[in-house]
């Protein structure tokens, strides 16, 4: 609970300020990839670690951020920060010849501080499920795996694909997603799940809201008339609310309250798709 908690708050803060910082460079550039390939590799976000794994290059990995625990073989690999910030000292001390970093994750003043530093820093920060697959290209380019890199990249793209596919002649279903319970939170346009819900066909019924992860009310939800609650597993989150307190809500009603492994929704990397399978998988629940 205070995992997806705690990574929930720093998301949305950094998401807020980020508006007003300069930007972490490079996402990626050719000079960078004429370099020898990367084999000292600090990476500071789950994500950035299970692409690396993924395709390969999780050996090359000497230090990570807290809830980078998959692979499992990524749990027996140093932590040196977290929400809370990076442990610059340990990144000197281990001299890594690439960092990355997760600009929507990671303090830009630490990014900043590596960049000035010297340190060779690249940005991993998917906003949409396609960018997955351009993440790990450019992975595999820096690191000498770029020929794995481009096979999971493209069975990526392809299973993506297909499942979109199948879902756009579907009937939309009026999904409401329930980020956190206490406050009550959701998501809207620009945000990750977002992405989930749009290749199912789902219609998010927060979708105007005027901020990515809006606060919003059980009044707020009940006027939406949602036919499917979507939840992550997390205790907290699902024992915050009583949902058949309000029998008047289609999902209540008919329930269809269903819950996620979150790392599968909220993680952007390969597993992604099975968040995908899973959303798409409720939403033809409410359809039958």
């Amino acid at each position: 609970m205070l995992r997806v908690f705690l990574t929930l708050i720093t998301v949305i803060w950094l998401s807020s300020i980020s508006l007003f910082l300069p930007a972490a460079e490079p996402t990626a550039s050719d000079d960078l990839q004429d370099k020898p390939p990367a084999k000292r590799i600090i990476a500071l976000s789950p994500h950035g670690v299970e692409m690396l794994f993924a395709i390969g290059a999780g050996d090359s990995i000497v230090a990570t951020t807290d809830y980078a625990d998959f692979p499992a073989a990524a749990k027996n690999i140093p932590s040196i920060g977290g929400y809370y910030g990076i442990q610059i000292e340990r990144v000197i001390e281990l001299n890594p010849d690439l960092v990355l970093v997760w600009q929507s994750g990671n303090k830009m003043e630490d990014i900043n501080q590596l960049r000035d530093l010297g340190f060779t820093v690249v940005n991993s920060d998917p906003k949409s499920l396609a960018d997955v697959a351009t993440d790990i290209e450019l992975l595999g380019k820096l690191t000498g795996h770029s020929v794995k890199a481009k096979q999971v990249a493209d069975d990526y793209r392809q299973q993506l694909a297909d499942i979109t596919l199948q879902n756009q002649t579907k009937p939309a279903v009026k999904v409401f997603y329930q980020l956190w319970s206490t406050p009550l939170m959701t998501v809207a346009k620009g945000s990750w799940i977002q992405n989930l819900i749009e290749v199912c066909h789902g219609e998010n019924v927060f979708y105007d809201a005027a901020s990515e992860y809006p606060q919003i009310s059980i009044e707020n939800v009940l006027l939406t008339g949602a036919e499917v609650i979507l939840q992550s597993q997390d205790e907290g989150n699902i024992l915050g609310i009583n949902w058949s307190d309000w029998p008047e809500l289609p999902a209540v009603k008919n329930q269809h309250i269903y819950q996620f492994d979150a790392d599968l929704l909220h993680r952007a990397t390969p597993r992604a798709i099975q968040g995908v399978n899973a959303v798409c998988g409720a939403l033809d629940k409410v359809r039958k």
